[in-house]
């Protein structure tokens, strides 16, 4: 006799319980229609029977593969090396894996390869559904899936079109609380040094960095944009502190960037943040190793994740869901912008 004719099956489950077998499927798939009380007894059940559930079986009968795919369209590199996305993944997973769902990741060098992945992934019937991230200016993707009927949730937007719904941050609020901060301490000219300029969240920064230069009288603000990489960070330093005049005060859009950024600095002979402040944009460990600390935005990337899962299982579910935006990041303020605390100053 064959393994699989020996594997726990839902009815069996169903039987120990003492629930009919449609129960311990909503209780195992984390679905309304049964009590708490009866969801932690089949999990028992399910966990005392070593039971697993047969993703082919379930992708055969149409109950669904259990997995959610994430499909990240940069360098491995950047992926590799960027806080965010391992903070992002690790809150999404600790939601899935309580509702028994897996996290399937893709890494691929452009969005037409993003998008001839969901459409292999739609044809072999490999996920239920997708997080999209890293939207673009005029993107293609949020349609594509549509078209498909492969249900989506964006984690960044909110999408122009409406057409999948999202889970944001407002960069404006997040930006014109960096610029409050600059001009609080004196600083008239700003530079920032920005991600690429295709990708939406980038460009919503960008005009909200000059819409609160404006706001708040700083009249010397320009951008510079790179793709993210230690590199383009140290590059675009240099290039922004050889502006005349030069910039007082620099605002990286991610760790990456900033770690290139303050070497450049040094290299230049330049003090932080006597001669020039610096903010981040993403507060990581390295945000406070470096010496001086950097000033950075504290956000819960992990509790972003794990909304961004909380939403999808919704949409799977077949609820109506409406763009949901997160709490705006703290500013830390640390030595990069107002220099050493004194020795017993609170």
């Amino acid at each position: 006799m064959g393994t699989d004719a020996r594997r726990p099956t839902l009815r069996d489950i169903a039987e120990r319980v003492g629930v009919s077998e449609a129960a311990a499927s909503f209780a195992l798939n984390g679905k309304p229609g049964v009590s708490e009380a009866t969801r932690q007894r089949v999990l028992q059940a399910a966990k005392a029977l070593n039971w697993a559930p047969h993703h082919a079986a379930r992708a055969l009968t149409g109950a669904g593969t259990a997995t959610v795919g994430l499909v990240i369209a940069r360098s491995a590199q950047d992926v590799g090396s960027e806080l965010f996305f391992h903070r992002l993944m690790t809150g999404m997973q600790a939601v899935l894996s309580r509702r028994q769902y897996a996290l399937l990741l893709q890494v691929v060098d452009s969005v037409d390869e993003e998008i001839a992945v969901y459409h292999t992934w739609k044809r072999e019937n490999r996920v239920d559904g997708v997080v999209l991230v890293d939207l673009r200016r005029n993107d293609p993707r949020p349609e594509a899936v549509a078209e498909l009927e492969l249900p989506a949730l964006i984690a960044g937007g909110p999408d122009p079109a409406g057409v999948v719904p999202s889970v944001s941050i407002d960069d404006a609020a997040a930006m014109a609380s960096i610029m409050r901060h600059l001009k609080e301490t004196g600083h008239e000219r700003v530079a920032y040094l920005s991600g690429s300029i295709t990708l939406l969240h980038v460009h919503r920064r960008i005009e909200s960095f000059l819409r609160a230069s404006a706001d708040l009288g700083i009249a010397d603000c320009r951008s510079h944009a790179t793709d993210f990489s230690a590199g383009a960070g140290d590059s675009a330093t240099a290039s922004a502190l050889l502006g005349n005049p030069r910039p007082t005060a620099l605002i990286y859009d991610n760790e990456v960037l900033a770690v290139a950024g303050v070497g450049a600095i040094r290299r230049m002979s330049l003090r932080i943040p006597e001669d020039v402040a610096v903010v981040v944009w993403e507060d990581t460990p390295v945000c406070t190793v470096l010496q001086p600390a950097l000033t950075a935005l504290r956000r819960d990337a992990a509790g972003f994740g794990a909304d961004v899962a909380e939403h999808l299982l919704k949409v799977l579910a077949g609820e109506r869901v409406a763009d949901f935006e997160e709490r705006v990041p703290t500013l830390v303020a640390r030595a990069s912008t107002i220099g050493e605390t004194p020795a017993g100053a609170s």
